[in-house]
């Protein structure tokens, strides 16, 4: 008898007069076993095999390989900061480690609070714990830079969850994106936390003495440096400077400043203190500053793949939203008034989180127009504002967060206007 047998969850499950343990015990059990609770062959209504935790789970499996190589990627521009380990490959170990060690507390804290959360409502209302913050919870650290402060992390899912989903009702309650909510609480309220040059590289302070600044590990090296000496691998060393040329800016953070032209440079030059040395591949891999999530592009194309194979995620509104984010990226390359007007309209795809909006917070089916053409105006309106926001206002970087969470408020309103259109259309035919 195990945590995989039937009979041994149904021995140790709590009384419902405790409403809190009962809460988290069927949260727990609904995760191993499907309920069997079926409806009822002459009704009416659609019976299906996957049950709401099962699609849930679902979409966190796609998210996993843009786990792996966020970490990898968070330990290598670590480790590149240092001008150590320079190539792609190089100190794997120490950089895998490195990255586990910092994405680790941000899951843990975005995880613990979000469900301490759900799980408080649930017992107080009476009802099972709700499985939407497995994505959620999934997708909060991916779209965080990889420094950002626990304290912080916290409050914004505190004030995501609360406003953006409890205070609605729950789970397919909401209107707005949990996720997206909780990272524009950190855009707004500190907004030098998730700009800029520094949070996009990790474990970066300033040294005591020389005022510059150094690699720092805690406890990292401790821990592990006696193990990869016995295994004969490089160390952790702590108190390293960080080289002089470095900057730690994004490609959208150079092309802004300097255009396309910059941010292509493959020479490693600088010009104003930035180093342009992010060529397409280089985009396209992963291997570049950015959130834990949005990097590496074949990972999210992976996590794609498998959303559109389970057809768990519309593909219209992901077509819809590529093709308005081509459509106002040519308009602005013929337009070309500004340096970031001239970045050809295809290469936006492989800059910052694009892709990974595209993918991941876009198709959010609650927060998402559900009619079949309310999808095709959704997403194309998504990639035309998100490019607008992108292209004319550098003060806010990327553009997606806030062209998502926009077009969430209207969802409801192009679902209305698209019934109202079939309605009509229909009386007509029938008169």
């Amino acid at each position: 008898m195990g945590i995989f047998d039937v009979k041994f969850w149904k021995k140790i499950e709590p009384s419902k007069d405790n409403k809190f343990l009962h809460a988290t015990y069927d949260a727990f059990f609904t995760l191993f076993f499907k309920q069997n609770e079926i409806t009822g062959e002459r009704s009416v209504h659609v019976r299906d095999a996957m049950d709401l935790k099962r699609t849930m789970i679902f979409v966190v499996l796609a998210l996993q390989l843009c786990y792996v190589f966020g970490a990898y990627n968070i330990g290598h521009q670590h480790f590149l900061a240092i001008g150590q380990h320079t190539g792609i490959m190089e100190g794997f170990h120490l950089k895998l480690i490195f990255g586990i060690m910092q994405i680790l507390p941000i899951f843990v804290v975005a995880n613990v609070v979000g469900l301490g959360i759900e799980f408080y409502f649930a017992a107080n209302k009476g009802h099972a714990v709700e499985e939407g913050y497995l994505v959620s919870g999934a997708l909060i650290p991916l779209i965080m830079p990889p420094d950002v402060p626990l304290w912080m992390l916290a409050l914004a899912v505190i004030f995501g969850v609360l406003l953006g989903k409890e205070a609605f009702g729950g789970t397919g309650m909401n209107i707005l994106n949990v996720a997206l909510l909780a990272r524009v609480f950190i855009f707004f309220a500190y907004p030098t936390e998730i700009s800029g040059d520094g949070p996009w590289v990790a474990a970066l302070g300033l040294g005591a003495e020389s005022g510059v600044m150094e690699a720092q590990y805690s406890w990292m090296h401790t821990m592990f440096n006696p193990i990869f000496s016995m295994m004969g691998l490089s160390t952790f060393h702590d108190g390293t400077p960080v080289i002089e040329a470095f900057s730690g800016a994004t490609p959208l953070a150079i092309g802004y400043l300097e255009g396309w032209e910059q941010v292509n440079a493959a020479t490693g030059e600088v010009t104003g203190g930035i180093v342009a040395s992010y060529t397409p591949a280089q985009m396209f891999m992963g291997g570049i500053p950015g959130c834990i999530g949005e990097t590496s592009k074949p990972a999210i194309i992976i996590g794609i793949v498998m959303l559109l194979i389970t057809r768990i995620a519309s593909w219209r509104i992901m077509l819809s939203m590529a093709l308005g984010t081509a459509l106002t990226g040519m308009l602005f390359n013929v337009w070309d008034a500004t340096p970031f007007m001239e970045v050809p309209w295809y290469q936006h795809f492989s800059m910052g989180g694009l892709l990974f909006a595209l993918a991941f917070m876009a198709t959010d089916p609650v927060t998402a127009s559900g009619t079949n053409t309310g999808k095709w105006i959704y997403g194309f309106l998504i990639g035309f504002f998100g490019m607008v926001i992108r292209v004319m206002n550098p003060a806010y970087a990327e553009g997606w967060m806030l062209a998502i969470l926009l077009m969430n408020v209207f969802a409801p309103l192009i679902d209305h206007y698209v019934i109202e259109s079939n309605i009509s259309k229909r009386m007509k035919r029938s008169k």
